[in-house]
This record gives structure tokens, C-alpha cells and sequence, in this order.
């Protein structure tokens, strides 16, 4: 069998994730040292710890094949969103056009292996989709890396009442919770998002969770909060922005939070904008997030003075009331803030 273009790579095609939170990770390289299980063409595996008491990761899948899905070589997971293939592609509208014959798949592996580019996972992939669909993507994409999902596996013989190592046995002792289905994944149908119970389940979370830009029910809200603003983003240029779309009211931003809530004159303006953000909100070259504010809430303040009035002079609507210190004019609201409290004298105060 001929040696895979992908020899000699430095560096294997990973996401943040597998490759761990040790800026320090030494890896091992075999060239030709596995075959791929996708196309079956031998490439250079890369072994290593992604951290303490995690275990030991290589890659699983050639280069080509990880560029040609966009994946990781080792969980088989998106680069830019970490969601599955199946709930990526179902998201975006995109059919597999990789063959999924054994045969075919060399052939195809071997004709694009030299016309590929270096996948970046800031690559853009969700501008191929339809608002709804990239809505669906944002609500499905993780924020951050999962390193719980490198910890080690469970130990077998701690299941069964069998294992003598102890604190020594380089697995897991505890024993095992959730769906067998889930430990029954194929990687050859997952790399071509067919049969994937984890994709499963997330789009059916996904399609019964409501959208963040769905008008809310309260007619008298007309603000739209917005997060990310930073950089050349401010307040002139959000301003600009949403003014399309209506007469707007106000637009404050709290550069501290990197936020910024634009309050629209009417209603119909405000659901204008938002349904223009579900394709996507860019500001002065800066990726936006926009979803409704939310009604001010009654402060007690409002309710107190609402009951005190609706109470009048009788004794039935009494409210708690505490007496002004001696010599205050009523200034001092709490004994904390009168001095003769603390034993000043009444002459003494300003």
C-alpha cells in the first residue's frame, strides 16, 4: 500500500479540547504507524497526555480526512463549533459529499490529498446557512473546551468486583452511568454523520428550545440587548447600525460588560432588527450576539409607595415607619446615620 501524502506532518489537526490545558504536552510520532479508520491509508499518528489523571489520546483519522469534514483527528468532533457532523451538517443545510464505500473512500482520500488546504477552526462555515439554521448552530455550539471527556475510562474489573490495584489502577473506579447506546458509536458512521445518538439527541434539544430572538409575549418591550461590543463597536456605530431598522430611542453601552442595550420607539422596529440578527450581527467588523431585554422589574420602593397611597389615613394600610432621632429635622433615615446615636451630642451636629 502506498505511504500516505500526510507524512511528515509536525503537528496533528486537534481541537482545544483533546489536546488539553497542559501548555507543556509532549507528543509521540510514528509515521505510517496506523491505518486511518475511514479511508484505511496508513498516516503518522501522533500519541500523548492531555493532562494529570487524564488518558492517554492519539489520533485516530488521516490529516486529509480530518480536513476534508473539517473535524478533529481524534473525537471526530467539529473544529469550530465541537458539535457532531451529523448535528453540524443538519444545521447548515450541507450534504456529505465524501463516498462512504471503503473502496471509494481511498480513491477520493488520495485524488484531494494534495489539493487540500490547512483547515482553520476559525473558518466560517455557519455563513452557508440559513438564519434559522445558524441559530440552531449558536445554541448547539459549546462555549469553551470539555476536558472532563479526557478523563480516564472505567475500570472493567472495579465493575465487576474484580480489580486489586487500588489507588494504584490507572482507570476509573466508579461505575458507569447513562445510555448503553451511547457506548456503542461507530467512528466510521460518525465521521459521516450517519446514525449518531449524541447528534440525535442535541438537534431534538435544539428544535424544542426556543430561539433567543423570539419576540417575547410582553408587547411593551422594545429593547434588544446586545453582548460583544468591544473594539471600534461603540455607541455612534450601533447607532448607525440598528437606526435602519426604526427611530430608536436611546442606545447606552457598558463598556465594563462589553454590552450595549438599544431601545427602539416602537415595537415593530425592534422585531425588524432582531430578525435581521438571526443572520448574523456585524458591527465595525465586529461579530455581534443580540437577543430581547428583559421588562424592569416593580421596585419595592414602587409597591410601597403604591400601598401607602392606596391606605390613605387609615389604620389598615399601616406601613413600618422609623421614628427621625431626636433633633433631626427628619434627615436621618436609620439610627446608623444619626450621630447622637454613637453619642455625639445634638449641639455638636452641623
Amino acid at each position: 500500500m502506498a505511504a500516505d501524502a500526510g507524512d511528515g506532518v509536525e503537528f496533528p489537526i486537534l481541537c482545544e479540547t483533546c489536546l488539553g490545558d497542559n501548555p507543556y504536552v509532549r507528543m509521540t510520532r510514528e509515521a505510517n504507524g496506523r491505518e486511518c479508520k475511514v479511508c484505511t491509508r496508513p498516516f503518522t499518528v501522533f500519541r500523548w497526555l492531555p493532562g494529570r489523571g487524564m488518558r492517554y489520546k492519539k489520533t485516530e483519522i488521516c490529516p486529509t480526512c480530518a480536513k476534508l469534514k473539517n473535524v478533529c483527528q481524534t473525537c471526530i468532533l467539529d473544529l469550530e463549533h465541537g458539535l457532531p457532523v451529523q448535528a453540524r451538517d443538519a444545521a447548515l443545510g450541507i450534504e456529505s459529499s465524501v463516498p462512504q464505500q471503503a473502496g471509494n473512500r481511498r480513491d477520493y482520500a488520495a485524488r484531494t490529498a494534495g489539493s487540500l488546504e490547512v483547515v482553520s477552526g476559525e473558518t466560517d462555515f455557519s455563513g452557508r446557512a440559513d438564519p434559522a439554521g445558524r441559530e440552531m448552530l449558536k445554541r448547539m455550539a459549546r462555549k469553551g473546551p470539555y476536558y472532563k471527556r479526557n478523563r480516564a475510562h472505567v475500570c472493567s474489573f472495579f465493575v465487576r468486583g474484580l480489580c486489586t490495584r487500588g489507588s494504584e489502577c490507572p482507570y476509573r473506579h466508579e461505575m458507569p452511568e447513562g445510555d448503553p447506546e451511547l457506548s456503542k458509536q461507530n467512528l466510521v458512521d460518525r465521521y459521516h454523520g450517519n446514525n449518531d445518538p449524541v447528534a440525535r439527541r442535541m438537534l431534538a434539544r435544539a428544535s424544542k428550545r426556543p430561539s433567543a430572538l423570539a419576540p417575547p409575549e410582553d408587547k411593551s418591550i422594545t429593547t434588544l440587548f446586545v453582548m460583544g461590543v468591544e473594539g471600534a463597536a461603540g455607541q455612534r456605530e450601533l447607532h448607525d447600525h440598528f437606526g435602519a431598522y426604526g427611530e430608536l430611542k436611546s442606545v447606552s453601552v457598558a463598556s465594563k460588560g462589553a454590552c450595549a442595550f438599544v431601545n427602539f420607539t416602537t415595537r415593530a422596529a425592534a422585531e425588524a432588527a432582531a430578525h435581521a440578527a438571526q443572520a448574523g450581527c456585524v458591527v465595525a467588523g465586529q461579530a455581534l450576539r443580540v437577543a430581547w431585554g428583559k421588562p424592569r422589574p416593580k421596585g419595592p420602593s414602587a409597591e410601597a409607595s403604591s400601598a401607602g397611597a392606596g391606605s390613605g389615613s387609615g389604620t389598615s394600610g399601616r406601613t413600618a415607619r422609623i421614628p427621625a432621632p431626636p433633633g433631626a429635622a427628619g434627615a436621618a433615615l436609620y439610627p446608623s446615620q444619626d450621630p447622637t446615636a454613637h453619642g455625639a451630642s445634638a449641639g455638636s451636629r452641623a
